[in-house]
């Protein structure tokens, strides 16, 4: 007895020991072994490089059974291996194997090479694999499930689009199969609390990064760094832009696909009757009112519920957001309370942590300013919002209506300026919306081509030849070209 007992604690410190350290040789326990070792590692690499795949294939087995921590590169390459190895496979049983393999290699990826890998990570590709190839295994997939919860929950901002995408088709088929939609709203609150927040972290990295761009440029030519350190920090930025870009994009498509399977589980309706009962268990909960926020703030009849305007005052006194300041700044805007509405705006730009956040609460402080006819004030807050986010073509529609509404402002001669040439300067303005957001050509195309046209009279009575620069004076302050 007593010597099984020590038997059972000699084996138990074993297993701590590697789940400390899985790799206490990174290369082998003796020289020859990491001399095999480095060898399997050059010939894997070789291979992979030349797309020979069963010819990689042998000396990833090597590499992941004898000395898995020597090379993440084996576990990062491998997936794409396997994967196409999968797909070309006749054999159906070494098909199995190979998916076997693959799924079987995103937790021990995690488990020998964590600082590359985390395990919440290697958890959701797992529950991905599984959930592509082991469809029908229905305890399998029930793990999966778990895996993809237990995995978004660890990674939280840093879940990947293609492991949201598969935990929601995922809880989809739950909630069909069972008729429970707890299922869908669960993971569609986890995706909505969480993937915004992936894209405020990508899209800050992205801004520092821009204004590295500049701090180099300044460096350059101040001659604070050579032109080597320069390139090499340039390429590095150029690197990180194009990941943040990428992850950004894939969030914000993988938001649309969500959006539009969660709609036909969740109308209004419904989620304020599932909202309501939630509220009131909740409202002392601030993790859970954020998440019920994300929620009803998709859909119009519940941004104009009661509920709504609650969960914003509760959390707008307990932990004050950009986001929450700007919902009531929408809500105040729409009563048309226009004081209220800027001041809640202004704390919105103040506490957002991203330009491209700050854009919206510009342009509606902009829109309001134009309502009053304050259109000076208006085109420096509309000039903000496209300052913020550069794609944002709204901004420009707007400075050229004001520019077109400003019409009598110049019919008494006033500037030495043609009346029409405030048409000029609204078309130059619709120009630029439809070239930063192609979407709104359409809208930018109606505009322009109801600008009344100037006559040829006119312009031979100011001596104005079509294609000639001229300057529109007053409070546009701008040059056009004359039509």
């Amino acid at each position: 007895m007593k010597r099984t007992l020590l038997t059972l604690i000699a084996a138990l410190i074993a297993m701590t020991a590697i789940a400390q350290n899985p790799c206490p040789f990174k290369y082998g326990a003796t020289e020859e072994d990491s001399l095999k070792c480095a060898e399997q590692v050059t010939l894997f690499r070789t291979f992979y490089n030349q797309k020979q795949y069963e010819e990689a294939y042998v000396p990833f087995q090597y590499i992941v059974n004898t000395c898995p921590c020597a090379w993440s590169g084996t576990f990062y390459y491998g997936k794409t291996m396997v994967e196409k190895m999968i797909k070309t496979e006749q054999d159906s049983l070494r098909k199995e194997r190979l998916i076997d393999t693959l799924i079987w290699a995103q937790t021990a990826y995690s488990t020998y090479h964590p600082s590359s890998y985390s395990y919440g990570k290697g958890l959701g590709w797992k529950a991905y694999y599984t959930a592509k190839y082991r469809s029908q295994d229905k305890e399998l997939i029930d793990q999966a499930f778990e895996d993809f919860i237990e995995s978004v929950e660890l990674e939280k901002e840093n879940t990947q689009p293609a492991v949201w995408e598969a935990y929601f088709q995922l809880a989809t088929y739950k909630t069909r199969s069972s008729k429970d939609t707890t299922y869908v709203i669960d993971a569609y609150e986890r995706a909505t609390d969480y993937i915004d927040g992936g894209i405020i972290i990508n899209q800050q990295k992205y801004e520092e990064d821009l204004a590295m761009f500049d701090s180099l440029d300044t460096q350059l030519a101040n001659n604070q760094i050579g032109k080597l350190q320069y390139d090499k920090a340039v390429e590095k930025l150029v690197k990180d832009t194009t990941s943040c870009v990428n992850a950004i994009n894939g969030y914000r498509k993988v938001t649309v696909k969500l959006e539009k399977g969660f709609a036909p589980f969740a109308s209004g309706n419904v989620l304020l009757s599932i909202y309501t009962k939630k509220f009131e268990e909740n409202k002392d909960n601030l993790k859970e009112l954020k998440k019920m926020l994300g929620i009803l703030s998709k859909d119009s009849l519940c941004r104009n519920s009661q509920i709504f305007n609650d969960i914003l005052y509760i959390l707008h006194e307990a932990e004050p957001s950009g986001k929450v300041a700007f919902f009531l700044g929408v809500q105040e805007f729409q009563k048309k309370n226009y004081d209220k509405a800027i001041s809640f705006f202004n704390q919105a730009i103040s506490l957002y942590t991203t330009n491209e956040e700050k854009a919206q609460p510009y342009y509606f402080i902009a829109t309001i300013e134009s309502t009053k006819g304050s259109y000076s004030a208006a085109r420096s807050h509309a000039l903000d919002a496209a300052r913020c986010n550069p794609k944002f073509g709204r901004p420009y529609i707007l400075i050229g209506d004001m520019y077109r509404n400003s019409y009598n402002q110049f019919t008494n001669g006033g500037e030495g300026v043609i009346p029409d040439a405030v048409y000029w300067v609204a078309a130059d303005k619709y120009n630029k919306a439809q070239s930063v957001d192609p979407s709104l050509a359409s809208e930018c195309s109606r505009k322009r081509n109801s600008l009344p046209a100037v006559s040829g009279k006119k312009l031979v009575e100011n001596n104005l030849q079509p294609g000639q620069s001229y300057h529109v004076g007053g409070w546009i302050n701008e040059n056009t070209t004359v039509r």
